[in-house]
């Protein structure tokens, strides 16, 4: 392929890593907002860099002009997961959109590889709109926890720095990291509910603070002007000894004087 295609060519390759990125980050802003667990933590993306993609078509034989179907991954999708658990529930949600066709999954969870890496891969086909009409492209998406992704960016840039052939003590001690991020992920699934406990706790922490925020705010258009500017006080005391349920009785006053400001101009205007 004349080197002067290659911007073309990957075009489509980089409106489906964008177009991916948003759907999975929607995905889990939507949950979040249902108030369901999202078991989607982050999202990456990339396309493949042609130096990369040159050593992978030589490396598989893969003929210049069957780069399309020969390397699967030239669009790449990275969903980083909290727990293990979290893996096959978002590989469950990624089978049943309707947006995209699962091709075939890799599980290097339950075989890793012998160089201690893990992650589940999928293959997909994803069909992009262009200028010129609908093509299909192939993609590869990712999906790991925070350790296994720490210990496979490690892997691949030692990878690169000594093309493939790591010296054998370098290679020894990745695998023995590889074994402990394995044993720090099974350690954060036996705590695994703790841990969403406290995360659920936080946010709805978080969430009473805001509505308290936003509705002494709202006392201003009903010209309470000396109400809002009292509980702003008691905001600011409650807030400072983080005493959460002085801050939800606050809450159910502060919404009550709204409800009744709301009745008189209601009232007012019949």
């Amino acid at each position: 392929m004349d080197v002067r295609d290659w911007g073309t060519f990957l075009l489509p390759y980089e409106q489906t890593v964008e177009e991916l990125k948003v759907k999975f980050k929607t995905m889990r802003s939507e949950l979040k907002k249902r108030e369901e667990y999202a078991p989607i933590e982050f999202v990456t993306g990339r396309v493949k860099r042609i130096s990369s993609i040159l050593d992978k078509a030589k490396r598989l034989n893969v003929p210049m002009d069957e780069l399309e179907t020969g390397i699967e991954d030239i669009a790449g999708i990275r969903i980083m997961c909290q727990f293990v658990e979290d893996i096959r529930r978002v590989a469950e949600y990624i089978r049943a959109r309707k947006d995209l066709t699962v091709l075939f999954e890799k599980d290097y969870i339950t075989n890793f590889k012998e160089s201690g890496y893990r992650s589940f891969h999928m293959i997909i086909e994803y069909p992009v709109q262009t200028a010129l009409g609908q093509k299909k492209v192939l993609a590869e998406i990712q999906v790991r926890t925070l350790a296994m992704n720490f210990w496979a960016t490690i892997e691949h840039s030692l990878s690169y720095k000594y093309r493939e052939s790591l010296p054998d003590d370098i290679r020894a001690r990745l695998k023995k990291a590889g074994e402990a991020a394995n044993t720090l992920d099974t350690e954060m699934s036996s705590i695994r509910e703790d841990i969403l406990e406290a995360q659920r706790k936080f946010e709805d922490d978080s969430n009473i603070t805001t509505q308290v925020l936003n509705a002494i705010h709202k006392l201003y258009f009903f010209h309470l002007v000396n109400e809002a500017i009292a509980f702003q006080s008691r905001f600011n005391v409650i807030w400072q000894n983080h005493d959460m349920d002085a801050m939800k009785v606050l809450l159910d006053e502060v919404k009550e004087l709204l409800s009744e400001a709301k009745k008189k101009v209601n009232e007012h205007e019949l």
